[in-house]
């Protein structure tokens, strides 16, 4: 069983794909790994050997991934807030950060409707 940055890697997917378990690592740079470590993408997880397993762990240290990168974006998001700009205000209201519509669509950032009422004449 692979473990790489504190993930076990799925043992029957191609490696290219595993690595996007890890937080912070999506298919381009999981490429570049695999790239950098000489290591086929095709591949199984349950098929590497420790020596490729190391050669993945090499090639990512230059990479942020998994608590730390967690720990910088909430250091950001809660920086955005404290400092009181249009960002950190939408993302203490709990609302869209980027623009988007609010009136109708946003369901995801503000969770289901709250009726209002059911009144009829």
């Amino acid at each position: 069983m692979a473990r790489i940055a504190g993930i076990d890697l799925p043992k029957e997917k191609r490696v290219e794909i595993g690595l996007t378990y890890i937080y912070g690592i999506g298919l381009p740079s999981a490429q570049k790994i695999l790239k950098d470590a000489k290591v086929s993408p095709d591949v199984r997880v349950k098929d590497l050997t420790d020596d490729q397993v190391q050669a993945i762990r090499k090639a990512m240290e230059g990479y942020k991934v998994e608590g730390d990168l967690r720990r910088e974006v909430a250091l950001n998001i809660k920086r955005l807030t404290e400092i009181g700009c249009y960002r950190g205000l939408r993302h203490r209201k709990g609302l869209p950060v980027r623009g988007q519509r609010t009136k109708t669509n946003a369901r995801t950032r503000k969770g289901p409707r709250k009726l209002v009422s059911k009144s009829k004449k």
